[in-house]
């Protein structure tokens, strides 16, 4: 059996997005929000939406049980400092933390994931089976011969 584990990231998010895309709905609010003070614009992607969702469901399936502040230390990013008398250079900030936890609700309500108390997000049995069902397409779908040993 194919678990996620076994295909590119890159790959099993694009296919989450397409199956994640009908379940999940972008907010109004979403089109002028950026996703982190390190930002400067909104995302421009067309299903910036369903692959956030994407991504943070392997995310927690990979980290779970998982909170909102380390999940937006992992896509948080470097803002740069001014160079105007040399007095701030550039600092890390968080992503943010209403676009995860809108997402991780939506998630919630799909129930892909759950909320452990006190502890955090945790991927559901409906959840796996939907990222190793997906990483079992992705595998086939891929013509790489590097991964034919997992097949």
């Amino acid at each position: 059996m194919t678990t996620m584990y076994d295909v590119p990231a890159d790959a099993l998010i694009e296919a989450l997005a397409d199956d994640l895309s009908d379940r999940l709905e972008e907010p109004e609010w979403m089109i002028v929000t950026k996703t982190g003070n390190s930002k400067e614009l909104p995302p421009e992607q067309e299903d910036f939406w369903a692959t956030r969702g994407a991504s943070l469901l392997r995310k927690v399936a990979d980290n779970e049980p998982i909170g909102i502040e380390r999940l937006s230390t992992m896509y948080g990013g470097s803002k740069a400092g001014t160079n105007r008398y040399g007095v701030s250079g550039t600092h890390r900030e968080d992503g943010s933390k209403k676009v995860i936890r809108t997402l991780l609700q939506q998630l919630e309500d799909e129930d892909l994931i759950q909320t452990r108390e006190g502890q955090g997000r945790a991927i559901t049995p409906a959840g796996r089976s939907l990222l190793d069902d997906t990483a079992g397409q992705v595998m086939q779908d891929l013509d790489r011969p590097e991964l034919e040993k997992y097949a």
